[in-house]
């Protein structure tokens, strides 16, 4: 994928950290209430650090990625914080945290198999009693197909505009299409266009929570009003849920070794968590607008998709 590839120099301009004020905001207060005094946090699939850049200052953060051009760029968001390479789902640090969080680069989970591997890893580096946090855009219920558009200028000249599509060719299987149509202007006033295509997870919300308790994560449904989020605590609970506080929840089964809350459902609000990709944004505007207020989403073009890359 170009963008976490040849164009991740690019990043900056296109999801910097200016876009995750709000939903950082909407985040730290549940992150700090699972954890208590502990403060070390994992990020499977942290990207260009544009989350994360929100999140050092109340947590010990290690940023893990599978691209290194998207290491480079959180680097010099985040140069104080701890950064590894790394696939989220064979990652094995040896060690364990507080939190760990897995942002929009759960989407990039295209089937069961490595759905159900990433959780594996963030089960094998919580801690007994910490919390896992999963964001995914949308879930098959939620998901909506639609445009958006942004970009941003830099102070260097350089500037990038994009536009991206997301469809679901085959609603029988577990996944649906972005594409991207990038133009990017050089500093010198060159102007280039660049296309990429990504392939993203789509899981009913009764998958989540198959493969969540699967993992001996005890889960429950949990939507809210702005971000998406999937965390747990005690025993390595782990939660799914929507976003913001004032969400609703499905249910929770009891806790086996973790527990699990996906951030599917609706009722409560749950411990927040955090996006990391450029699909993210639009999209996950357009699934908090769908899950509360569906007459708004028919006339409401399609919104982001986070910081995240993979």
């Amino acid at each position: 994928m170009k963008l976490y590839s040849a164009l991740a120099a690019w990043w900056p301009l296109l999801s910097p950290p200016a876009h995750y004020v709000e939903e950082a905001d909407d985040l730290l207060p549940d992150l700090r209430a699972a954890t208590g005094a502990s403060r070390t946090l994992l990020e499977l699939g942290s990207g260009g650090g544009s989350l994360a850049f929100h999140l050092q200052r109340h947590f010990a953060l290690t940023l893990t990625d599978i691209s290194e051009p998207m290491l480079a760029v959180s680097r010099a968001v985040n140069p104080e914080c701890e950064h590894l390479c790394g696939d989220m789902r064979t990652l094995a640090l040896g060690r364990q945290f507080d939190l760990v969080l897995i942002h929009d680069a759960i989407m990039y989970a295209t089937d069961e198999d490595a759905l159900r591997a990433t959780l594996a890893t963030a089960y094998r580096h919580c801690r007994p009693g910490g919390t896992v946090v999963v964001l995914p855009d949308c879930v098959r219920e939620t998901f909506a197909p639609g445009a958006s558009s942004g970009g941003e200028d830099g102070p260097d000249g350089r500037g990038l505009r994009y536009l991206e599509w997301s469809w679901d060719p085959d609603p029988d299987d577990t996944a649906f299409e972005v594409a991207y149509a990038v133009l990017l202007r050089d500093a010198d006033g060159a102007v280039r266009a660049e296309f990429d295509r990504h392939r993203c997870g789509l899981f009913a919300r009764a998958t989540w929570l198959r493969l969540f308790a699967q993992e001996g994560l005890a889960a429950r449904a949990h939507r809210s009003v702005g971000t998406r989020r999937v965390q747990g605590h005690a025993h390595r609970t782990a939660r799914v849920n929507g976003c913001r506080p004032g969400s609703r929840i499905a249910n929770a089964s009891p806790p086996r070794k973790r527990s699990v809350v996906p951030a599917l459902g609706s009722g409560t609000p749950p411990p927040a968590t955090v996006p990391a990709s450029p699909r993210a944004h639009a999209r996950a505007m357009t699934a908090r607008l769908r899950e509360t207020d569906p007459a708004a989403v028919a006339s409401t073009p399609a919104p982001r998709r986070s910081d995240r890359n993979r």
